[in-house]
């Protein structure tokens, strides 16, 4: 699929469904479910291509996960237990998968390479590999250490305190799965509060683990148990349809199932101080993490200014608060996310640069963005640049557009929600 035209959305348009498994989650139930005693059944993995290339990295590791019914089956080779692969492991576009892999890898006393696309090669590694070199492991990039492809040889790790220059769930995670490794406790030290499924898991999986403000460790050398997971809808694929019932005069949109986790529900909280009608209805738990619904109705919206410490639990959803704050009357400022100009692209250019298509005002700076929405806005034809959810969030946009848009590249969306197109022509109508 290489262009999707998106016409644009009459009113009343209603959306009603599941999404996709979190991703986050997903990947981190396969590599915990690896380095768990005994055998796990996981349900609603992520069919994306992100979970795909963990999925593939453990088998070459010697981990079996074959399909069973409706879910997964993953055999446990327990903590340390993993085979030294044949040849690269290849990581794809998928930066989780390479940076919690290089954690798990600096706890093993065999060589493995770690490379991926040419996307994945000029993303940032210099955060992971330092403090898995201050535990004992050989830990190597290219540019000096700091990119891909990545070399490891690990062994007998060192538990240590590692305070992160950044809030980031993938350098806490990468940190952390090494410290399983380790003998003592391994503690991490954040400037802000990010996702905490890592911890979730492990907490859940027997592991003796400790969290306060800005901090969580993990004891070293537990016996993981395999369990049973049901992995709940993401968060971030919830959003494209929250921002499509605030984009279409009276649009609604119920989610359901959702990971409700607060570091993963920032967006929804934005969504709010911009006047939004935003409700989050409790009905369970799974994987650790509380899920329900996510409600959005229509109404009329104000520009807000987000600043650094609402970026963490917000982070995968800049791209698509882009589009909502396009229609948001003044203006919407973000500041403190330097994060997204090193995702899978530069989320601050590449987006101000296609809203510009369709006369959207944004100014950029070295850390974010402002918005000048509630202008007239025309029709465009849009590029994704092979970012998944810059392509999704320009789908969305062009649903409030005068005579809609098109997406070229659109099947970028598959790294994290195959299905995403059909899904969005599909909304009842009343």
């Amino acid at each position: 699929m290489d262009a999707v035209t998106v016409p644009a959305a009459g009113p009343g348009r209603a959306w009603d469904l599941e999404v996709p498994g979190d991703k986050s989650i997903s990947h981190r139930a396969l590599i915990l479910s690896a380095l768990a005693d005994g055998t796990a059944r996981v349900w609603g993995l992520q069919a994306g291509l992100d979970v795909a290339a963990t999925r593939r990295v453990l088998g070459r590791l010697g981990v079996r996960i074959e399909p069973d019914g409706d879910g997964w089956r993953v055999e446990g080779r327990g903590v340390g237990g993993l085979a030294e692969p044949d040849g690269v492991l290849d990581c794809g576009n998928s930066g989780t998968t390479m940076r919690l892999a290089a954690g798990v890898l600096a706890g093993h006393g065999f060589l493995s390479v770690l490379a991926g696309d040419a996307s994945l090669h000029g993303r940032p590694m210099a955060r992971v590999l330092d403090p898995l070199r201050e535990m004992g492991a050989l830990a190597v990039g290219r540019a000096e250490d700091t990119l891909p492809p990545l070399v490891l040889r690990g062994g007998t790790l060192r538990a240590l305190t590692w305070t992160s220059p950044v809030a980031s769930a993938q350098v806490k995670g990468a940190v952390l799965l090494a410290g399983l490794h380790a003998r003592g406790t391994t503690r991490v030290e954040e400037p802000g509060a990010s996702r905490d499924h890592t911890e979730r898991m492990l907490a859940a999986q027997g592991a003796s683990v400790a969290t306060g403000p800005g901090w969580v460790e993990v004891a070293g050398r537990p016996r993981l148990r395999a369990r049973d997971l049901a992995v709940p809808g993401d968060p971030s694929a919830a959003a494209f349809w929250a921002a499509a019932a605030l984009l279409v005069p009276g649009g609604r949109a119920v989610v359901r199932g959702v990971t409700l986790n607060p570091t993963r529900t920032g967006l929804f909280r934005i969504l709010r101080r911009m006047g939004a009608s935003v409700e989050l209805v409790p009905t369970g738990e799974a994987c650790g993490e509380p899920v329900g619904d996510v409600r959005v109705e229509h109404g009329p919206l104000q520009g807000v200014e987000i600043g650094p410490d609402e970026v963490p639990a917000a982070i995968d959803e800049f791209p698509v608060l882009g589009a909502v704050a396009a229609v948001a009357r003044g203006e919407t400022v973000v500041r403190g996310a330097a994060e997204l100009r090193h995702k899978e692209s530069d989320r601050i250019g590449l987006l101000a640069g296609e809203l510009a298509r369709a006369g959207v005002a944004v100014d950029t700076f070295a850390d974010g963005f402002r918005i000048r929405g509630g202008g007239p806005l025309s029709s465009a034809r849009f590029r994704s640049h092979g970012d998944h959810r810059l392509a999704m969030a320009l789908g969305v946009l062009c649903l409030a557009l005068p005579q809609g848009g098109r997406v070229e590249g659109a099947a970028a969306a598959d790294v994290s929600y195959p299905g995403f197109w059909a899904a969005l022509a599909g909304g009842a109508r009343p």
